[in-house]
């Protein structure tokens, strides 16, 4: 695992968990019957990954045209398994920095048609929200979702690194 991989990693799950406490003590929250201990701390592990499964990188081609990444991970354990696929696009070491101007990330939807979809940017990497692309995978059930990557700056330069989020 590369040093920025992990550090990516790590600033995620800093950033998760701080968006979590932050909208557990938002107005909602306020307005909410309060909820047991036990409760809130469970729904708290649910909503943060626990574990990452990093899948083999691609280089990202600057030529305009729309590339395939497709993240596939099977459930082999004997229980259900909350997953969620998620794309990472890594600036070089060196920087520059890509800008989520530079790339269109898009999603093949199950009726084979694309839907773009919104990158954030933290260090350096662009990456694919992880929130609405939770699913449960049931015991020997496959997950493969199909990403579309282009680039619209020419100068871009970076890794595509396609992984899967594990949850709690």
């Amino acid at each position: 695992m590369s040093k920025s991989t992990r550090r990516l990693k790590i600033a995620f799950v800093s950033v998760a968990v701080a968006l979590a406490g932050l909208a557990a003590a938002g107005p909602a929250a306020a307005a909410a019957p309060a909820k047991p201990a036990a409760a809130t701390a469970q729904a708290q592990q649910t909503a943060v990954p626990v574990d990452f499964v990093d899948l083999p990188t691609t280089a990202l081609l600057a030529d305009g045209q729309r590339h395939e990444v497709t993240v596939t991970y099977r459930n082999d354990t004997a229980a259900d398994l909350t997953v969620a696929p998620q794309l990472l696009v890594e600036s070089p070491d060196a920087g520059p920095f890509l800008a989520p101007s530079d790339l269109v990330v898009e999603q093949r939807t199950a009726h084979g048609c694309w839907r773009t979809v919104p990158t954030a940017s933290q260090t350096g990497t662009l990456f694919t929200d992880l929130t609405n692309a939770r699913r449960t995978l049931h015991p020997g059930q496959t997950l493969k979702q199909v990403y579309g990557v282009t680039v619209t700056n020419p100068e871009a330069r970076g890794t595509v690194q396609p992984r899967v989020a594990l949850y709690g």
